[in-house]
């Protein structure tokens, strides 16, 4: 399990400006936050260390790269063992038209979420890449219609403070 990290009041007013627009200098998120950059910078490379900033991600429109179906794929192996289940991670990691993976308790083992050019693109990825591998027992396919992104993971400072 995880542990948490001790954050105070300046740490996560660095990462609420920052989960908002990763792309902020340091000067700039200096002086929102009221530090020196130097000392922004400092903070910003401890959170990087400790883990709480993973890192920072491009988010790309896959319909304009042709990508403009997506799916989520339930999927159970058979049998669900440790000696088939790096493998199989590895190689739907490494697929191009993987987006995420989870690995889930309950009847479906992993939920992968897809983008493809279209539904023939969907079947070959289906019937190559998932079901024509031996552990693999099922897989069921649903259409994704529309996607929304959600809020962010700490929600804005309460009370006006310049510091949260």
């Amino acid at each position: 399990m995880a542990e948490n990290v001790a954050l105070d009041p300046v740490d996560l007013h660095i990462l609420r400006l920052l989960q908002n627009d990763a792309r902020t200098t340091y000067r700039d998120l200096a002086a929102q936050v009221g530090v020196a950059p130097s000392t922004c910078l400092d903070r910003v490379a401890r959170l990087r260390r400790s883990g709480v900033i993973l890192g920072h991600e491009l988010r790309l429109d896959p319909a304009k790269l042709g990508r403009g179906l997506q799916a989520l794929l339930s999927v159970q192996l058979r049998p669900h063992r440790r000696e088939l289940v790096g493998p199989f991670v590895e190689r739907v990691r490494a697929l191009p038209e993987s987006r995420a993976l989870f690995h889930l308790a309950g009847p479906d083992d992993y939920l992968v979420h897809v983008a493809v050019a279209d539904t023939a693109d969907l079947q070959r990825l289906v019937l190559d890449e998932f079901t024509s591998r031996r552990e693999v027992a099922r897989v069921e396919t649903r259409l994704i219609f529309q996607q929304w992104e959600c809020g962010p993971l700490l929600p804005p400072a309460h009370g006006g403070s310049s510091a949260s």
